[in-house]
């Protein structure tokens, strides 16, 4: 078993941390403009699997139940548009596209070649506040692993390779990234109910933290690119 010991401060953030909503650490972001904060919903919801393949986006009824008028709600489907995850049709609608298995395998190749960079740059360039920041998110999925709270643990995958994107310094790479890992959450989620895949997702996001802590720029580049290949062959064949 993994011997990362808590400091006492820590500590008692884990304690506090299972007394309040989780969702505040590490997603707590304004959006700004009404349309967006309303297309991250349904972009959640299509990668979330709330909205599968196949289904129609109504837009008064969405704006009913978000409790907004129609204008937000059809500038953010049009952005979904943009985007590929939806299509319109002249008799249906608005329908969800969805991810592919072929959309997840591009995924995985693309989030090979850059994550390995990301991290590499990040072991050069990452701050102290950043450190400290890594270091936190590292010590709460240690903990939330031995709860086998997948859904926190998603949450917190999330915040800690958003971290190195930021980290690394480089805005391509930040958008980029940022917005395929987001649009795989849902197969990540499948991926750490697998057996043993949360400890050992632990243990790998934990060399990631020490390579970077430890500014090894090559080992912090080696050790994201295993950890995002084992994460994939995990996802194809679940």
């Amino acid at each position: 078993m993994l011997q990362f010991l808590f400091s006492i401060e820590m500590r008692a953030r884990i304690r506090a941390a299972k007394e309040r909503n989780m969702n505040g650490f590490y997603e707590n972001k304004d959006y700004g403009s009404l349309s967006e904060k309303v297309y991250r919903f349904l972009r959640d919801g299509i990668a979330e699997g709330r909205y599968q393949t196949g289904d129609c986006l109504i837009e008064m009824k969405i704006a009913e139940e978000l409790g907004v008028s129609r204008t937000p709600v059809r500038e953010a489907l049009k952005q979904l548009e943009l985007e590929d995850l939806v299509s319109s049709h002249p008799n249906r609608g608005v329908v969800v596209k969805g991810f592919t298995t072929e959309d997840l395998q591009d995924v995985s190749t693309i989030r090979h070649l850059l994550e390995g960079q990301a991290a590499y740059w990040a072991a050069q360039r990452v701050t102290t506040e950043q450190l400290g920041e890594l270091r936190e998110v590292v010590e709460l999925m240690e903990f939330y692993t031995a709860k086998s709270d997948i859904t926190h643990l998603v949450a917190l995958d999330t915040r800690f390779h958003e971290l190195i994107y930021e980290a690394s310094g480089s805005r391509t790479i930040r958008h980029i990234l940022a917005s395929l890992h987001h649009n795989i959450r849902k197969a990540r989620q499948s991926s750490l109910n697998l057996p043993d895949r949360a400890p050992n997702s632990l243990a790998e996001h934990l060399s990631i933290y020490q390579a970077i802590e430890r500014r090894d720029a090559q080992a912090a580049k080696e050790h994201m690119e295993a950890h995002v290949a084992i994460a994939a062959g995990n996802r194809m064949s679940d």
